[in-house]
């Protein structure tokens, strides 16, 4: 009886995708996602995050290992069509990430919740700034940020919009968050912090019937918030596989010396 592990094959709807999909079809011996043991995803950063939220949302956690059919490709591996998916699959690398987990309260009461893999962020509705209390574990660490919003990033969202707004970029494994604010206005000078995977961020809004203000888990959007709480979750932890040399630890390595 053959020891390969029970694999699904997930495929975007974008042509490239489609097309790449031909040929590892009569490759393996794939299976529904739910008799699947990992998952093999085709498409680009936009189509492996989908599926990642959408394992999130069914508590259906299982590894995943993206093969690049879109642009970018920052999360996947390449193609090696050369290479039989099973080999590449038992020499994959396993990447841990942690989600964040955002609690978001609306300016009516309503509260939601969803998971970030790369970012949550908070951000001005009207031309008005956003006026918003920074907490960290329960202490007011700044009363009042002024300014289009602010962000908190995982070491694997910090290369994405974190990085677009000045942030630092973290290394996978240091188990820390990214808190970076979107072109503040006061203080001016405040390049944001680093923060303990451990610790839970608390915004409170500041006259948000005058400067209303949304808040953002990855592409999921909450308006009007009074007040949003993030914190990272073990229990949600997902795994990533990349190929042995071609690990997304090393991209945000390299990410560094870009210039």
């Amino acid at each position: 009886m053959s020891n390969d592990p029970k694999l699904a094959l997930i495929v975007s709807d974008s042509a490239k995708a489609q097309a790449g999909a031909r040929s590892l079809i009569d490759a393996y011996p794939w299976v529904s996602p739910e008799e699947a043991e990992m998952l093999v995803v085709l498409g680009g950063d936009g189509f492996l995050l989908h599926v990642l939220h959408e394992m999130l949302d069914r508590d259906m956690i299982k590894p995943v290992y993206g093969m690049n059919l879109g642009t970018v490709g920052f999360l996947m591996n390449g193609q090696h069509d050369h290479v039989p998916i099973a080999k590449r699959i038992a020499e994959a690398h396993r990447v841990p990430v942690s989600p964040l987990c955002m609690h978001a309260t609306t300016q009516d009461g309503q509260q939601f919740s969803f998971y970030a893999i790369n970012e949550v962020s908070l951000l001005r509705e009207t031309r008005q700034t956003a006026k918003l209390e920074v907490r960290i574990n329960g202490r007011v660490r700044m009363e009042e940020l002024a300014g289009d919003g602010i962000l908190v990033a995982t070491p694997v969202g910090s290369t994405a919009y974190n990085l677009s707004a000045n942030g630092p970029i973290l290394p996978l494994g240091s188990r820390m968050l990214a808190l970076t604010p979107i072109s503040p206005f006061r203080p001016r000078r405040w390049k944001g912090a680093i923060l303990p995977e451990s610790a839970e961020v608390e915004f409170r809004i500041r006259e948000p019937g005058k400067r209303p203000v949304a808040a953002v888990a990855d592409q999921k959007e909450v308006r009007d918030v009074s007040t949003v709480r993030i914190a990272a979750t073990a229990e949600k932890e997902l795994t990533l596989l990349f190929d042995p040399g071609y690990t997304l630890e090393e991209r945000i390595f390299a990410e560094q010396f870009q210039v």
